[in-house]
């Protein structure tokens, strides 16, 4: 193959399930031929410090070994340094629990994860940057904000060792509060902040999160664009009937839903608000946001 990675492995991705995994999927890359090098993580945000100082050293080729946690905070190690330099390439190992972006290409999980690998199945991937009061932070999935952002931050913070039935719980229990609300946002090509009320407001590079929810249907990782995402005001009994369609990605068929694909978005927030970006919870007083066209190759 002529390619040497840099394994970056997050041994509780997945409420342990990374660690038990990971040893017949490392023999499988190997006799594929696959050369790597392993550096585990022991703290949330190792994965960002160890993928940033490689960078700097010249190491090109990453493994993400975990979840989206995981290769988001390896995303995070390699921008802005790599915008610089040489455009860097991030494989996937999916042992964690959400595992979304690389649902994109197949429903096969960690199997297409290794067969990608081994066949070394480039592809060109945008990154989207978020400008924020405090800094700038990179993804590669998503950025959400509202009722998916509610149901993230529960899952997060009560139902973290759930898997699949997290994100559901969540989901009824954030239905119990429903807390529609304004998060003034301009669009490209857009005059005025639009200030109505919504359900939820995403920002998409790929089609899922939550492992299986199809947010953004029409998303591709490599169009230069990022997929805009946003569900109007509807009811409690109106979301019930459709929550079906947030999985096959019926729901932007809604008369209260509406699909832009747009370059640049700008917000104009009163204070920080809970935002899910590639599966982490965080609070963040948001600014804007951008695409960089290309800026990583991506094994898939």
């Amino acid at each position: 193959m002529g390619q040497s990675y840099l394994a970056i492995v997050n041994p509780a991705a997945g409420g342990g399930r990374s660690r038990k995994l990971l040893a017949p999927a490392l023999e499988r890359l190997r006799a594929g031929g696959v050369d790597f090098t392993l550096s585990p993580t022991s703290a949330p945000g190792q994965a960002t410090a160890i993928a940033r100082e490689a960078y700097r050293r010249g190491v090109r080729n990453f493994i993400a070994i975990g979840g989206d946690g995981t290769s988001y905070e390896i995303v995070n190690g390699l921008y802005p340094q790599a915008l610089e330099a040489e455009r860097p390439t991030l494989a996937f190992l999916p042992l964690g629990t959400g595992n979304s972006f690389l649902r994109d290409f197949s429903d096969r999980g960690v199997e297409h994860g290794i067969e990608s690998l081994i066949a070394n199945r480039r592809r060109p991937c945008d990154v989207m940057r978020l400008r924020h009061r405090n800094g700038v932070i990179y993804y590669i999935n998503l950025l959400s904000m509202g009722f998916s952002a509610d149901v993230a931050t529960l899952r997060a913070r009560r139902f973290s060792n759930w898997g699949e039935l997290g994100y559901v719980t969540s989901i009824f229990l954030t239905l119990s509060r429903f807390n529609r609300r304004s998060f003034p946002v301009r669009v490209e090509g857009e005059k005025s902040f639009d200030n109505r009320r919504c359900l939820f407001l995403t920002f998409n590079n790929s089609k899922f999160t939550g492992g299986t929810m199809m947010i953004a249907p029409n998303a591709e990782i490599d169009d230069g664009l990022l997929e805009y995402v946003r569900w109007g005001p509807i009811g409690r009994l109106g979301l019930i009937r459709n929550l079906p369609g947030l999985y096959d990605g019926t729901h932007i068929q809604h008369p209260l839903a509406e699909r832009k694909s747009v370059r640049r978005v700008e917000f104009n927030l009163d204070a920080p608000i809970n935002v899910m970006v590639d599966g982490e919870v965080l609070t963040l007083h948001c600014e804007e946001l951008d695409v960089l066209p290309g800026a990583l190759n991506v094994v898939a």
